[in-house]
């Protein structure tokens, strides 16, 4: 697969302000991944053998059921089918006798997916780069710092490329601004949440009810916890 279609400047990604960053880089490069295999890419013998191989996710046929090319979509699945009947389903049949300590290290075509497996190896990179910008440009951190927010596993994700590449000065801090970027936004997104549970009281109903912020906050709690937005539009 081409790199290019992975290669997206940390700056603007971080520019915008607004939502998590690194859901923001997530979506760049899915729809990036997406918009690519729907397109020629399908008919390249090597991705070809490689969405066989490893399928697709829930979230990503959603994904691509969601392009317009709905042929592209049928000519994978109909040689990825060809592909499961051949191998017999060895792998799920394997894992299926295997003993059961052994099992959670086995892994299947159902645990594994084309689109995952490319945007996990591009975000590795990416996030290598930031913690290098982190480290050399002070720039950066100050845009960093004035992100709305980082989710709960992003932010897990950041810490762990930050420990093992930063060094023990720069990780305190940055562990720091990534822990509260995620506490400030989880306490503003809970109050919403316990103020939509209390305009469920009685007392607080009528045409007059001050909602506030609290209509869409069960969805933007989804999204802190999970990454993925519900919202109409998808707007973060």
């Amino acid at each position: 697969m081409r790199d290019n279609i992975y290669t997206i400047p940390v700056s603007e990604v971080f520019e915008p302000k607004c939502g998590c960053p690194i859901c923001r880089l997530r979506d760049t490069l899915e729809n990036r991944c997406v918009e690519y295999i729907m397109g020629a890419a399908m008919m390249e013998p090597d991705i070809r053998i490689e969405t066989n191989r490893l399928g697709f996710c829930t979230d990503h046929f959603e994904m691509m059921l969601g392009q317009k090319n709905r042929l592209s979509l049928a000519l994978m699945l109909e040689s990825h089918l060809q592909e499961l009947r051949k191998g017999k389903y060895k792998d799920i049949v394997l894992k299926a006798e295997a003993k059961p300590r052994k099992r959670a290290e086995m892994g299947t075509v159902n645990d594994s997916c084309f689109v995952c497996s490319q945007i996990e190896s591009a975000m590795g990179g990416m996030l290598n780069t930031v913690m290098k910008q982190w480290e050399r440009d002070a720039d950066f951190r100050k845009l960093f710092g004035e992100q709305e927010y980082i989710c709960l596993p992003h932010a897990e994700k950041l810490l762990t490329v930050a420990h093992d590449t930063l060094g023990r000065k720069e990780y305190p801090p940055f562990k720091e601004l990534v822990l509260s970027l995620l506490d400030k936004h989880l306490e503003s997104v809970g109050a919403d949440v316990s103020h939509f549970c209390k305009m469920f009281d009685y007392r607080n109903a009528g045409p007059n009810a001050d909602w506030g912020n609290s209509r869409d906050s069960i969805e933007r709690a989804i999204l802190a916890l999970s990454t993925r937005d519900f919202r109409s539009g998808g707007e973060q």
